[in-house]
């Protein structure tokens, strides 16, 4: 708390007069706003929370846990824990390589955990969803596959600033490699991705546009449709990283007509440790294998081998198999709440946060309002305060928010921040979890307030 206390003392002079003139901005969209706060009126939330008991806790400060850092990671429904406990205790066994009756059922199990996902994303085949041990290696899977097979010197990949890492980094590698070059699109007034600079950076020379589905910082989500279109009028590939859309919105591949997505089975419910790419079948044949070993072959010699078909080709060696069919029973869960139903809960619950935070004297939240669309989160900072600072007082008040740059380095130096602090919903969030959270922010700035 000294450390807390110092780097307070420490705030300067033109942050308190930019607080105050945060003040009387924030005092206008008070006013301009307070009939528009009105709290959800869907009972999602309430009916789902008996789902997840870990929200029902005292934290170690001894207050009651309010969780919103659900963007990093979500929490897992008894049923989703269960599955993964069952496998370990009443069929672990290998997948795929035995015909004894465990082997069988545990191969049965995962492939249908396949299926479900394959029915969750809408996809033409299971045959088009791989798992990987996270979207992280699954776009890492692509572009040491497809982007080593296909991407040469001079041509182009096109991503944002607002990228996670994990869609800039294997790209970067790529191109260290190969000689590509990578452009990056920049954001609108309202911190949207500009889609007129988009145009211009298309041409002959583009292989690939890729960007989140949803950003985990601004919120904003991409506009896809004129994505594919303009990726398509020059024969280009679009993947989307949709680890911040498939746990909150229906997602249909067919429908968004692009050539891969990736996903991460622990925002959406499901365990650590498990995600999948799912792409078009025609493509994901037309892809290399990418590690080699068991179960990705179809012959193997002393002098060469040859790979098994899509998936398997891209599955080497023992699967995460308790955690695929924990995954499955996610979607299940999911299906049977409807995404349509928690999309719509969080437009409610997201707006809420949203003008209640904008209530707030001294705070900034970044993208767009949510006549625009937004995701149901708020990276935000309190004027002249860290916000790890700011989480850190939270948390004493059994407040679980996120703090740094959130894997989004680049975006935080385009906004000019080092980082921010980030309230993130999920539909087991109820309207109080909101409120907690301001009461427990407004006094955050208040402690801090009495050291200027």
């Amino acid at each position: 708390m000294a450390a807390v206390a110092a780097r307070a003392v420490l705030a300067s002079t033109s942050a308190s007069k930019a607080r105050r003139r945060s003040d009387r901005r924030h005092n206008v969209l008070r006013r301009a706003s307070a009939a528009a706060t009105r709290a959800p009126t869907s009972t999602l939330g309430e009916e789902t929370r008996k789902d997840f008991p870990i929200l029902d806790q005292k934290t170690e400060s001894g207050a009651q846990l309010v969780y919103l850092d659900n963007a990093a990671t979500s929490q897992k429904p008894n049923e989703v824990v269960d599955a993964h406990m069952f496998y370990y205790k009443d069929y672990n066994a290998n997948v795929h390589r035995g015909v004894h009756y465990l082997s069988s059922k545990a191969t049965d199990a995962y492939e249908l955990a396949r299926k479900k996902i394959a029915n969750f994303v809408n996809a033409k085949t299971d045959r088009e969803i791989v798992f990987t041990r996270n979207a992280s290696e699954a776009i890492n899977l692509v572009a040491n596959t497809w982007g080593s097979k296909y991407i040469k010197a001079g041509d182009e990949i096109i991503l944002s600033v607002l990228e996670h890492h994990s869609n800039i980094v294997p790209w970067q590698l790529l191109a260290e490699r190969t000689g590509c070059v990578l452009k990056f699109v920049k954001l609108t007034d309202t911190q949207e991705l500009d889609v007129d600079e988009l145009r211009s950076l298309v041409n002959e020379r583009t292989k690939l546009i890729t960007t989140a589905h949803v950003s985990n910082v601004t919120g904003g989500e991409a506009p896809v449709a004129e994505i594919v279109k303009l990726a398509r009028g020059v024969g280009a590939k679009v993947l989307l990283d949709a680890c911040q859309s498939l746990p909150h919105m229906k997602v249909d591949v067919q429908t968004l007509g692009v050539d891969w997505i990736v996903g991460s089975g622990h925002k959406m419910c499901g365990p650590t440790g498990i995600g999948f790419l799912w792409g078009r079948l025609d493509v994901l044949e037309s892809m290399p294998p990418w590690m080699g070993g068991g179960e990705m072959i179809a012959d193997v010699f002393l002098e060469k081998s040859t790979y098994a078909e899509p998936p398997g080709r891209f599955e080497a060696g023992t699967p995460a198999i308790a955690e695929a069919i924990a995954l499955g029973k996610a979607c299940d869960y999911l299906t049977r709440i409807g995404m349509d139903r928690i999309h719509d809960y969080e437009v409610e619950i997201g707006t809420y946060l949203y003008e209640r935070l904008s209530e707030v004297p001294g705070v900034t939240i970044y993208g767009p309002p949510p006549a625009r669309g937004r995701a149901s989160l708020c990276a935000f900072n309190v004027d002249g305060v860290h916000p790890n600072d700011v989480c850190t007082l939270l948390d004493q008040s059994g407040i679980a928010c996120r703090s740094g740059h959130h894997c989004t380095q680049p975006l935080h130096r385009y906004l000019g921040v080092p980082g921010s602090a980030r309230a993130s919903l999920y539909f087991y969030n109820v309207p109080a979890d909101v409120d907690a959270f301001i009461d427990a922010l407004r006094s955050t700035i208040e402690f801090f307030s009495e050291f200027e």
